[in-house]
């Protein structure tokens, strides 16, 4: 007969213990230790551990061959076909569209629009594959389809009854005929089933009866396996569920979109075995009083990681944008001093950003130093390499930086646009606005190379700039549409960015 034992868990790593301690040992986080049940066997091992499998199988000297292992030539290599969710900026995401038996894992703060877009994918992947099945363990039937109903989705309307009019041969009308509200409806059913559900073994038995092409499962904190005493949304929960979900969508090949909760740091919420288990992690992001969001990928088995998607929350959903650099760039036709332009990349797409920088007395005993969009610890490399290297006095001034549509910009290829952002503040002067700045700003003054920086000059060029001011040590060809200025030093890029006087050309 099975008895428990009891375990200690830590929530964060998944480390486990043999009694409680408020620190874990691995991870060096307080408080995320909690008792877990498992079963023990009467021979003292855990039930369905490997243990079980091996322990009575004797010794066998004969000659070495395989069970179940394959060669590297045994293996079918036909490429898997992907196919598209109906959202470009999702499969770009992706790497290039959805792998059929993947599992997608997408992260996000409360009220992001999760639901909204994984709701709106499933409407569109029903238009083309034969089943989708959307789980809610948050919301009733109800809720969903007054969601979808805003969303525009269709097969949400109320059928209402309706007079079709028959033309008889000579082209003349004929009677009214009634038109049932069944009949109706059936023109509206598409291939979009919903199933309000958070019992582990009924969603199961679902998806091995109705077997979609994919299932979204929102969210996996809300499901429970009722086997375990732990309550939903703890480290065994969570683990339990996600893999055995992971068994079934592997064996009958069904893609599995699964929103996970995150903490209050920003990571998703539950044990790190959650994203190993799955092909792809992504993170939903974007400001509450802002309306584009941005979804990015961390982690992707079949694709590059660090691709953005940008969306736009508008009154029917969410709107994919096309060019994410008309998002971020400001108004160029008002010249406006302290403001510069940079091309960052995101992955394999290059985003032009307008950064602003203000420069200002200080009113108190320490200057302040804030940041939006721009990496805080890099501002305050800059402005130490400003007045170390070029001599500009900023210790006693406040200095404040941020990125149009607070896109966030982390790379060190930002920090060329931010030095000539803040010294054209300070000098209350205006930099082209048709120039782009792009490079690496070193400690000892000096400008470095920056990855993909062709890539970057073309799309400065697609949207109309006309000079970019670069480092040297890279050749670029003159077709490329730019002005290429090279410099080596920031006090080089300050005197071909920023002019000398006053004077401004019109």
């Amino acid at each position: 007969m099975a008895k428990a034992k009891q375990i200690y868990e830590c929530s964060n790593c998944g480390a486990e213990y043999n009694q409680w301690f408020g620190l874990c040992k691995q991870c060096q986080e307080f408080g995320t230790i909690s008792e877990e049940p498992i079963e023990i066997d009467a021979t003292g091992h855990s039930r369905g551990g490997w243990q079980s499998s091996i322990r009575n199988h004797k010794h066998d000297t004969g000659s070495a061959k395989p069970r179940v292992s394959m060669k590297f030539s045994e293996i079918n290599n036909d490429v898997q076909a992907r196919f598209p969710s109906g959202y470009g900026e999702l499969d770009r995401v992706l790497g290039g569209g959805i792998v059929p038996g993947s599992l997608v894992l997408i992260g996000g703060d409360p009220g992001i629009g999760k639901s909204t877009l994984l709701l709106q994918v499933a409407n569109q992947l029903s238009i083309r594959l034969p089943r989708i099945l959307y789980i809610s363990g948050e919301e009733s039937g109800q809720q969903i389809k007054l969601r979808a109903s805003r969303l525009g989705v269709r097969g949400t309307e109320e059928p209402q009854e309706t007079h079709a009019v028959n033309v008889n041969s000579n082209g003349n009308h004929g009677k009214h005929t009634k038109v049932s509200k069944q009949e109706t409806e059936d023109t509206l059913e598409k291939n979009l089933y919903v199933l309000p559900e958070t019992d582990l073994e009924e969603i199961l038995r679902e998806l091995e009866s109705l077997k979609p092409q994919v299932a979204v499962i929102d969210s996996i904190q809300t499901i429970h396996f009722a086997a375990l005493t732990s309550s939903p949304g703890s480290v065994a929960q969570v683990k339990e569920c996600t893999s055995a979900l992971m068994q079934v969508g592997k064996r009958e090949n069904i893609t599995l979109l699964i929103v996970g909760h995150v903490t209050k740091e920003g990571a998703i919420a539950g044990p790190r075995v959650l994203e190993h288990l799955v092909d792809t992690v992504l993170y939903f992001e974007g400001d509450r009083y802002a309306s584009h969001r941005l979804l990015r990928s961390v982690k992707n088995r079949f694709g590059a990681t660090h691709e953005i998607g940008i969306f736009e929350m508008a009154d029917k959903g969410l709107v994919e944008v096309d060019n994410p650099s008309e998002l971020f760039l400001g108004n160029r036709d008002e010249f406006s001093p302290g403001t510069s332009t940079i091309v960052a990349c995101e992955g394999t797409r290059p985003i032009v950003v307008e950064l602003q920088a203000l420069v200002s007395p200080t009113s108190y005993a320490s200057p302040r130093r804030s940041t939006t969009g721009v990496d805080y610890s890099r501002l305050q490399q800059i402005l130490a390499v400003l007045e170390k290297r070029v001599g500009i006095p900023l210790s006693k001034l406040d200095a404040y930086v941020a990125s149009a549509g607070g896109l966030g910009v982390s790379e060190p290829a930002a920090d060329l646009g931010v030095a000539i952002a803040i010294v054209a503040s300070f000098r209350d002067r205006t930099v082209d606005p048709r120039t782009v700045l792009i490079g690496e700003v070193g400690l000892g003054g000096q400008v470095r190379l920056v990855s993909q920086m062709e890539l970057r000059l073309k799309e400065a060029a697609k949207l109309g700039f006309k000079r970019a001011i670069v480092p040297k040590g890279q050749a670029f060809p003159d077709d490329i549409g730019l002005e290429v200025i090279y410099i080596s030093k920031v006090i080089d890029a300050i005197i071909a960015a920023i002019p000398s006087d006053r004077k401004e050309e019109g």
